[in-house]
């Protein structure tokens, strides 16, 4: 009896020894996945310029259509970011034009130029979780969350799609806003793209699903060339295909100023 008390007691001893170090080291995987990934989707190159494709449908199957260019220039992998979105079609957002100071440890710093009343307006914080040209994706999606703002775990892994992948948890970081209680990734252990993203209320309801919809390798770059979200209460989708894609362009940092939100770079929008 001694000799089994003693085990119990050992065994014990060993699990709360060991059990701080094992969930150390889980959350330091679960946010190394977060940053990897979060680094393939949106740091690719040094830079990037890709023409998009947007069709949004409601509910009732109606259809809209949007097509932009985005272009992007980092100050360095994971850190600093600019972001250019000027829209060509249709009419009625024709000239609209969208740029983002993506800055990982403050605040980032959004504006929009509406051509109809001729007026450059800074986006604020809030607002970056409001629908981007009226779709399912928000201003934040565009230029990305930061995978710093969230605390991440790593639940499991298994197979989505025929693709390896983590599943990993993130919630916004004590003092981080965020439009989301928790998110579910499920992450391409090849590629490291999300394939996935379920997008949790504060009620802990689903409230939004990413889905990656095609794939490609582009100047060395595995790359997301079709995606969608989908907002699962007003079951309306939004699907946005790329195309042009290019990395590690000569792009100057005077197109990330507010001046050219009025007077964009030709030579990087076309037409």
């Amino acid at each position: 009896m001694k000799r089994r008390a003693f085990t119990t007691a050992l065994l014990t001893a060993c699990a709360t020894l060991l059990s701080p170090s094992s969930a150390a080291a889980q959350l330091s995987d679960a946010r190394e996945i977060a940053e990897r990934s979060h680094l393939a989707q949106y740091y690719a190159g040094d830079s990037g310029r890709a023409a998009v494709e947007m069709t949004i449908k409601d509910k009732r199957g109606r259809t809209r259509k949007r097509e932009f260019v985005i272009v992007r220039k980092d100050a360095q992998d994971g850190g600093e970011q600019r972001f250019f979105v000027y829209f060509q079609a249709p009419g009625d957002v024709r000239r609209m034009s969208f740029l983002a100071w993506k800055r990982p440890h403050g605040e980032d710093a959004r504006w929009i130029y509406v051509p109809a009343i001729d007026l450059v307006r800074q986006i604020s914080a809030r607002d970056k979780f409001s629908s981007f040209a009226g779709s399912d994706f928000n201003y934040e999606d565009v230029s990305g969350r930061h995978w710093a703002e969230d605390q991440h775990v790593l639940l499991r892994e298994e197979t989505l799609e025929e693709h390896a992948a983590y599943v990993i948890e993130s919630r916004p970081s004590e003092g981080r806003k965020s439009s989301y209680s928790r998110k579910l990734t499920w992450v391409d252990q090849a590629t490291w793209l999300p394939i996935k993203a379920e997008y949790y209320g504060k009620k802990d309801e689903l409230e939004r699903v990413f889905q990656s919809k095609a794939t490609a390798e582009i100047d060395g770059h595995m790359t997301i060339t079709a995606q969608s979200m989908t907002n699962v209460k007003k079951r309306s989708t939004s699907t946005v295909t790329f195309s042009g894609i290019g990395y590690d362009l000569a792009v100057d940092d005077d197109v990330f100023t507010e001046g050219r939100l009025r007077t964009p770079p030709r030579e990087l929008i076309g037409g």
